[in-house]
């Protein structure tokens, strides 16, 4: 079966292969890259392109730190100071110092408009005609709450400083007064020549000067940037690694670097080192980046070239933003509006005392008080007494509840053994508190592929080998196994034990020698290869492969029997079954990203001439010759190996005789010394001598995901949760990999960047043909691109990312324009430009559209720029919350764009984890952080928010009702105290642990039940529906308890025969009703009782009559007469059968509304969470069942057969071997036994 998709193979656009930078790329890049572009004026004469100062303006000076200082080095920083242009090495991520602590903070605090509003309100309350409450009523909360959250922000801010601090007093050797001496990192200057010893991590972007390995080679792991273990090779200039080997050669060296400026290409660095007259290039190769660690190299010299903020991996990590939840700025939102509310009541109120004034107020002589003010400003002066009155329906309590809520929720991520990972001894950990809620709201994931998806881990599977097929558990007598156990190893002595393969069979036939083609098989992969080896002190084999798919094939093949030793610049040296062969090296043919594949042309102890060949089986089934066995067997081969998703090669050979090598021999020298077009001229030599080969076999590596990726990719996109693959990594293991996380089908339609460009122009054209009826159209519904039935898929490269949202259109027009000396043009609606800005925006609107179409989208040999540009498009244009998840520096940027930021950590690599809001060490982690944690804190929250609104409002509107009968003179219709100690005591308690604890079913089914998190995504239990249903059932209950015990009081006689109907008494009652139904209410509303919830609702109205009997009592009265007023009320009050009964009814009549809708809700409108709560016995009991049965791991489907060419996509290290550059120059020891040898830990590649 094939699949169908839209090739883009052959096309005149981008190169998939090339990894784009348009942000960062100079002019002078682009005029390169646009030299084959057609001038727009073509007759005009071009004059010549002068060298701005601008492109090589960073100089750079060894061992000479006032030359830095000079005054063409300094830049303006404020009106006339200035300090240089070159960054010191010391980084700050800190906000505060001792001084700036407390003024900054609070003034960051007052940017929060309710706490400035509390402010506000508390200078009101001092003003002795307005106030009608005391100032301590809104001292005591505006205090608590400034002072927890500034509390919360030192600890956070500690943390940064101790980080801080710990980088930038990490030690280093630095070349001072003519010799070495430690200094720390923070000490570091632009210019310094530095001295880095094994393991060391790289402290500033670094020119590598010499080493002490041979031809000053130098190994970096690159983990910090990328999340990849396995090394990349470095090399000094050939002068500079003869003449500055010693301390003193060192000392005297004075060359001048004139380089690019500081700039966040990871891939790329040009420069120029002048010294002792003569001029040497300079280029990425030669550059050591902060970030890395120093492997295998006991000691290295280096001159720094950029320091601190001007270093690749700081310029990566994008702008921090300030990140803020959906919840957040809803909140906000309504806080303004019960404001707005709040005014307008305040000022009907005014209005209405006024009128009272006039009327009655002003006409009765018992209540004169004194004052000599007229109705009207007796109404403005209520006004702002009814703000104070009145503030409580924005309560300042929310806000540090809501911080409390949020502290207890990431401590239960930090806590959560599911999510701790054993092996690297890594727990999840919560990096913000602020977030919580929106990881229940998440529509859009971008994930990393390499150490994010992946393990880093290639393990050889299975093969094929003269159309039969190994791998599968079977016998040494060809029995196949449903299961089988590991080969044991131990009659090999050299192999290595972390190997496992399942099949006995292919070792038997291995060890026989009766199979030819077996043994050509493997002696294969230990010939044909880029791998370097090394040896360690001890003797032990390190094998530095240029990816990891090579150090798996030579592993496997050491393992059969056939061990690489040595090489050198022109032999490679193999143990053949205890027999040692040196073979001569003729040619070896590299890989390159068009070829392909690679081949080998060795010289046999016998004279025998062969070239070995490997690649993907695409580009040598067309080079296969006529007469070759075994085609089809292995086609079909290959067939079931991509069906489970494994990567394939293809391996075959060709017996060349003398004649024929030296003819091609001469050819390939021509080649290699042409002047122009060299590496076309070595293609097509290539091409002549990979021709007839004969098919041997085929390979089968896994690129080991992660646990649970599949599962886990399923279980987010059954939530309706759209993830998107950016990623660095070429686009054929960019599909692979898609397909074997099941985020690929074999279903899908794959769409390239070329189908995707030309339906884009499409709908262009259309729109500028037609653009009022587009807009119409467009208001309606958008016109889908894929009218055909059936899923779709996008797989798109930088490329062609850039060419379609015209990243680099303008910019190249612009520089043509600019050599010419003429003035850009309007531009012309056929030459494919955006006619404006608005064109450029419809086009990324479009893209957009097309993306969120398709089932999945992968975008690859993407830079980390663009990861952050696509995460930008989907939230600016879909307004949806998204999440990025990755593992390296490149993934910095994007971590910081999206709404939250998940970092992979245990890893080497952890710039991500300390750019992220989350982190853990497993990608499978990330369905319980969303679908358990996230879909929790969601829920609560809502619950909460909703629930304190509702007890504000009827805590507040109670004294709106009680205005009518005094008056409208702003008198407060409960005690002080209680108002004071409402939301601090007697409420808050209950709706916290509800905020904390609340689940409305457990986690695992949670976790079963993926469509329980779409409430979520559609905001739908916190918005503005729900704001004003608190609102109304705010009104409802406020009406309840002022108007039951209002009308209970009007005609009232206690049992002793008087009247307990005075202000006093009413107080304590409507208060005792508003406890008790509020403290019910929210029991009503809990889903998961604790023992802990029990206690706070009971303790709550508890502590109410305990606090309220002790500030009645006489004996405090004494003490402060004129704070505690209330003397005896309780006491005489609440002994008053009577009113039991008024707080009896008044709550029944509260609560009973809310029970009969619950019910009607959860029987005849259910939600999937009230279907699931209903069975959820049933549910536990078939889980329980399932988790006993064990059911089998993630199924492959059955799919066709594609390209997947297991190597690295970068070039290998032909061109190191041929040079000779690797080659000790000390002899090495051969290895030793088995326990001596040992493989370096490899990882794939992205090398970005």
């Amino acid at each position: 079966m094939s699949r169908p998709r839209v090739d883009s193979a052959g096309s005149l656009g981008p190169d998939d292969e090339v990894m784009p930078y348009s942000d960062d790329e100079t002019d002078d890049e682009l005029a390169v890259s646009s030299e084959g572009e057609p001038e727009e004026l073509p007759g005009a004469v071009q004059p010549p392109l002068e060298t701005k100062p601008s492109e090589m303006a960073w100089k750079v000076k060894a061992s000479d730190r006032p030359y830095h200082q000079l005054p063409e080095f300094q830049k303006k920083v404020f009106l006339c100071i200035k300090k240089s242009r070159y960054s010191g090495n010391a980084i700050k991520t800190y906000k505060y110092n001792v001084l700036t602590f407390i003024p900054l903070n609070l003034y960051e605090q007052f940017k929060r408009v309710a706490n400035l509003y509390f402010l506000a309100l508390l200078i009101l309350q001092i003003i002795p005609d307005i106030t009608t409450l005391p100032w301590y009523t809104t001292l005591i909360p505006l205090v608590v709450v400034l002072g927890i959250t500034a509390i919360k922000d030192l600890v956070d801010d500690l943390a940064r400083h101790r980080m801080d601090k710990e980088i930038n007093n990490r030690k280093t050797e630095v070349l001072l007064d003519g010799r070495f001496q430690e200094s720390k990192w923070r000490n570091l200057q632009v210019g310094d020549v530095v001295r880095l010893k094994k393991n060391d991590f790289i402290p500033a972007d670094i020119l590598l000067l010499s080493s002490s390995n041979p031809n000053s080679l130098c190994y970096v792991e690159t983990a910090e940037l990328d999340g990849e273990t396995n090394l990349k090779f470095k090399f000094g200039l050939r002068v500079t690694d003869e003449k500055l080997q010693e301390e003193r050669q060192l000392a005297e060296f004075d060359a001048l670097i004139e380089c690019e400026e500081p700039n966040n290409r990871l891939d790329k660095f040009t420069g120029t080192m002048l010294w002792q007259r003569e001029t040497y290039p300079l280029d990425l190769d030669n550059m050591l980046l902060r970030g890395c660690t120093i492997r295998n190299t006991e000691e290295s010299h280096g001159l720094v070239i950029f320091a601190g903020a001007d270093t690749k991996i700081m310029r990566n990590g994008g702008k921090t933003r300030f990140k803020r939840t959906k919840i957040d700025e809803l909140m906000n939102y309504m806080v303004y509006t019960i404001f707005a509310l709040l005014v307008l009541v305040a000022a009907g109120l005014a209005i209405g005392h006024t009128f009272w004034y006039e009327e009655i107020g002003s006409k009765a002589w018992y209540l004169f008080d004194g004052k000599n003010q007229d109705a009207s400003r007796r109404g403005f002066l209520t006004f702002w007494g009814y703000i104070i009155v009145l503030n409580t329906m924005v309560p300042i309590s929310l806000y540090v509840s809501v911080e409390v809520i949020r502290l207890g929720q990431s401590k239960f991520i930090n806590w959560d053994l599911q999510m701790y990972f054993s092996e690297k001894d890594t727990p999840a950990k919560a990096r913000t508190t602020t977030l919580n809620e929106q990881l229940g709201q998440i529509e859009y994931i971008f994930s990393d592929k390499t150490g994010t998806l992946t393990q880093n881990i290639m393990e050889f599977k299975k093969c094929t080998i003269s159309g039969r097929n190994y791998g599968s558990p079977t016998t040494a007598e060809g029995v196949t196994l449903d299961r089988g156990r590991p080969v044991d190893w131990s009659w090999n002595r050299e192999a290595d034990r972390k190997f496992q393969f399942m099949d006995h069979s292919l070792v038997a036939v291995v060890r026989s020698r009766k199979d030819k083609d077996a043994s050509e098989f493997f002696k294969l992969l230990s010939l044909c290869h880029t791998v370097m080896v090394e040896h360690n002190d001890d003797g032990a084999l390190v094998y530095q492969a240029a990816s990891p798919d090579e150090g798996a094939l030579v592993t496997a093949a050491r393992n059969f029997g056939y061990v690489f030793l040595s090489r050198t610049q022109d032999t490679i040296t193999i143990r053949e079954m205890e027999q040692e062969a040196t073979y001569e090296m003729l040619a070896l043919l590299d890989f390159n990203s068009d070829r392909k594949r690679m081949s080998i042309i060795l010289r046999f102890p016998d004279g025998r001439i062969r070239l070995y060949c490997k690649g993907a089986d695409t580009v040598i089934y067309e080079r296969l010759s006529p007469n070759s066995r075994h085609k089809e067997a292995t086609q079909t081969a290959l067939d079931v190996f991509a069906n489970e998703t494994l990567r394939t090669l293809c391996l075959c050979y060709k017996d060349i005789s003398r004649d024929e090598y030296e003819a091609w021999s001469r050819i390939h020298k021509e080649a290699q010394v042409a002047k122009r077009d060299r590496d076309a001229a070595l293609d097509r030599a290539y091409e002549q001598i990979e021709g007839n080969l004969l098919l041997i076999g085929a390979t089968a590596i896994e690129d080991k995901l992660q646990d649970g990726v599949p599962e886990t990719i399923a279980k987010l996109a059954k939530a309706d949760i759209k993830i998107w693959v950016l990623t660095g990594d070429k686009k054929e293991t960019a599909e692979n990999i898609g397909f074997a996380c099941s985020l690929l089908t074999d279903d899908m339609q794959i769409h390239y960047g070329e189908d995707v460009n030309e339906k884009l122009t499409i709908r262009q054209a259309t729109r500028r043909n037609a653009p009022s009826t587009f807009l119409r159209s467009k208001k309606k519904h958008p016109e889908p691109f894929f009218t055909e039935s059936g899923k779709n898929a996008l797989v798109i490269t930088g490329g062609w990312l850039n060419e379609i949202l015209y990243e680099k259109k303008k910019k190249r027009r612009r520089l043509r324009l600019r050599r010419l000396g003429k003035r850009a043009p309007p531009a012309n609606p056929q030459d494919g430009q955006p006619n404006n800005d608005l064109e450029k925006e419809m086009r990324q609107i479009d893209f957009v559209d097309m993306a969120c179409e398709c089932e999945a989208v992968i975008c690859c040999r993407v830079t980390p720029k663009q990861k952050a540009n696509v995460v930008s498009l989907v939230k600016k244009y879909k307004k949806a919350v998204t999440l990025s998840i990755g593992d390296g520096a490149n993934d910095v940027n994007m971590i910081k764009t999206a709404d939250i930021g998940v970092g992979i950590s245990g890893q080497e690599g952890m710039q991500a984890v300390m750019s992220s809001d989350y982190a853990f060490a497993q990608f499978r982690y990330l369905q319980r952080l969303l679908l358990v944690h996230g879909r929790w804190s969601y829920i609560r929250m809502c619950k909460f928010l909703r629930f304190f609104f509702f007890k504000n409002f009827a805590f507040t509107l109670v004294h709106f009702w009680f205005s009518f009968f005094s008056g409208y003179s702003a008198q407060v219709a409960y005690e002080d105290w209680f108002i004071t100690l409402y939301n601090l005591f007697y409420s808050s308690l209950p709706v916290l642990l509800v905020g904390l604890l609340d689940q409305d079913v457990n986690d695992k089914l949670s976790l079963k039940f993926p469509k329980l998190y779409l409430p979520g995504q559609q905001g739908s239990l916190f918005n503005y529906r729900n704001f004003f249903i608190s609102l109304f059932h705010g009104i409802f209950v406020s009406l309840v308890i002022f108007f039951i015990p209002y009308g209970a009081f009007l005609q009232t006689m206690g049992q002793d025969g008087e009247a307990p109907s005075d202000y006093q008494s009413f107080a304590v009652v409507t208060a005792s009703s508003l406890t008790f139904t509020v403290n019910l209410q929210i029991s009503l509303d809990t889903s998961y009782w604790t023992f802990v919830n029990c206690f706070a609702v009971l303790g709550s109205i508890a502590l109410y009559f305990g606090i309220m009997f002790d500030i009645h009592s006489a004996g405090i009265h004494v003490i402060f007469p004129s704070y505690f007023t209330f003397t005896g009320v309780a006491s005489n009050a609440l002994r008053q059968p009577y009113l039991w009964l008024t707080i009896i009814l008044t709550v029944g009549i509260s609560l009973l509304p809310v029970i009969c809708i619950q019910f009607l809700h959860k029987t005849i409108w259910p939600s999937v969470g009230d279907k699931v709560q209903r069975h959820r016995k049933k549910y536990e009991m078939e889980m329980a069942q399932e988790e006993k049965k064990k059911p089998s791991a993630f199924q492959r489907g059955q799919r066709s057969r594609r390209s997947a060419y297991a190597f690295s996509h970068s070039r290998g290290y032909a061109d190191l071997i041929s040079s000779g550059r690797s080659i000790r120059r000390r002899p090495t020891a051969r290895a030793g036994p088995q326990d001596s040898i040992r493989e370096f830990p490899q990882r794939e590649a992205e090398n970005i």
